[in-house]
Order: C-alpha cells, then structure tokens, then sequence
C-alpha cells in the first residue's frame, strides 16, 4: 500500500482536489471488489493560516491539486504566499527522503519554485507556459503534452488534467490494469496533448505585437507567405519576431502558423459541409493530406470526426 499525501493549499482548485481523492478512492474501491490489497492509503494536509505536519511521516508519494489561480499577476502573489512557501519546502524535503511528487497546472510552479524541475521534463497549464519558460528556462517544458511522468515527479497540464495526472499515478504506483479499470469505471477518455485546447488568441493577445502578427495571418491565411514576410507585417527583424513569439506563446513562428490554420480549418470542419480539400486551400494548404496530418498530430483524429453530425 503506497502512503499519499494529498497537499491542499488555501484556495486550491476544488474540483482539481477532490478528482485526486475520487481516483484513488475508486482505485480501492475496485481492489477491494476483486479482494485485492488496497493500494493507497490517503491523508491531506492543508496549509493556510495554520497547518499540521503530523501526516507528512513515511510519506511515499506527494500530490498537490492545482492553485486555482486566474493570472499569472495572481500566480506571482500566491507563490509568495506563506502557505505556498511552507508547502514548497515541505515538498522539497519529502522528494530527499525519497517520496514521489505529481503536480499539474499552477502547482507545477511550486515544484519548480523549489528547484525539483531542475534539468527535468514537465508540463503546465498551456495558458501560463509562456510565463513558465521565462521564469524557470533550466525545466525542459513540454507545452502540449497533458501528462509528463517523469518518475520519480509527475507533471500535468491544465486543471482537468488532474484526472489524466491520477490515471498516470495509478498506472505507476498500481498497476495499468487498475488504471484502465478506474479510467472505464469514472468514463475517462486518454488524452495526451493540450494542443487541441490551446487558445492562440489569448495568447497572442499578451503582446499587443504578437496580437497583431495573430491578426495578420487570420487575414494572409488561404495564400502561402513566409514567416520573413509575417515579421515584417509587425516591425520586428525574424529572430526578434520568433523571440517574442516564444515568450509570449511557447510557439516558433512555424508552429504559430500551422496552429492557428489548424484551429480555423476545425472551426470549417464543425461549421460546414464544405469538402477537406476546399478547406485545405482555405487555409493556406494547397495539398489536402498536409492539413490531414496536421489536425491528426494536434488532435488524434482525422478531420471527419470534427464534422457536425447529421
């Protein structure tokens, strides 16, 4: 039986918080039905105005739900906070002692403020992986993944990837039969990217430059151009233009393209009847089997599955 600790920071996303106790509590649900060994055994600690430390004892594996922030001005605050600095080092000195830890969304930022993502692999909420980068450059972010399980730490996206975070820790800590038996039992789907979810437009809109690149190619989007052209449309030399691209939207400037023709060639797909090879030249694709293997990279599926159904 594996010793978790489920770490709840004041405020802490609700949802985020009690998906981690509904996962594992159907995990021994399940065990118990076919009379098998529990595989968790659950306490929380709370930090707030006040906390008790007595449950942190022998713990094998630490999960923090996400923050529940809105903005990243928010994040900076909380972070600074003295709960968040007392968990950090609570979870600093339970990784030394050989415990576990999984984090996704905001809560990412805390392991990181505490070092424990150093020269690692790991993912954040796609909103907040701009402001990620820049603060942390020695973690290797991955953006579009939902899940980084980069044992012996855990790392998820945004909040509702708390539920593909718990499958990831079952499948570590009990087993991928008990995973997939948990996944069946609560109707979760396996997701592994944010790409689908990410919104480029919030993004961009971070930077009144980016925004306005955003812009242009929604308006160039059915002719080819070159990313040259795109930072000329917005004043900036290209290495300028793909450095700002990248701290305001995680993105090169190819992958910026390439996105926002994908999210506009979706929107046709959900919104029309109009054939894969008339929406490829819509959106700047004069082969059709390029935008076919772009939506199945960014989405697992092939563009007839985003078609409206009759």
């Amino acid at each position: 039986m594996t010793r978790v600790v489920v770490v709840e920071i004041q405020g802490c996303m609700a949802s985020s918080a009690a998906i981690t106790h509904d996962v594992m509590a159907t995990a021994n649900r399940i065990s118990g039905t076919t009379k098998r060994a529990l595989p968790f055994n659950v306490d929380t600690v709370r930090y707030g105005s006040r906390r008790n430390s007595e449950t942190l004892r022998d713990a094998e594996l630490m999960i923090v739900p996400g923050l529940g922030i809105a903005s990243a001005d928010e994040l900076d605050g909380k972070l600074k906070s003295p709960a968040c600095r007392r968990a950090a080092a609570m979870l600093a000195e339970a990784f030394e002692s050989g415990a576990a830890l999984a984090a996704s969304c905001a809560s990412t930022f805390l392991l990181a403020e505490a070092g424990l993502l150093n020269g690692r692999r790991a993912t954040t909420t796609w909103w907040l992986a701009p402001a990620f980068q820049r603060r942390y450059p020695e973690v290797e972010l991955v953006t579009d993944q939902i899940v980084v399980a980069d044992w012996p730490i855990a790392t998820g996206g945004a909040a509702m990837a708390q539920m593909d975070l718990m499958l990831a820790v079952v499948s570590r800590f009990a087993g991928t039969s008990l995973a997939k038996a948990c996944a069946n039992y609560l109707l979760l789907d396996e997701r592994r990217s944010q790409a689908p979810f990410m919104a480029v437009a919030y993004l961009a809109g971070q930077d009144p430059r980016m925004a306005k690149a955003e812009s242009w190619v929604r308006d160039n989007i059915a002719r080819d151009f070159c990313i040259d052209e795109l930072a000329e449309a917005v004043a900036l030399a290209p290495r300028t233009f793909a450095r700002r691209l990248a701290a305001t939207c995680g993105l090169t400037p190819i992958q910026f393209v390439q996105r926002i023709r994908v999210e506009t060639a979706r929107l046709l797909l959900e919104t029309t009847r109009l054939p894969v090879d008339q929406i490829a030249r819509k959106v700047g694709y004069a082969e059709p089997s390029t935008l076919r293997r772009l939506i199945r990279r960014d989405t697992r599926h092939s563009p007839g599955h985003f078609r409206p159904v009759a």
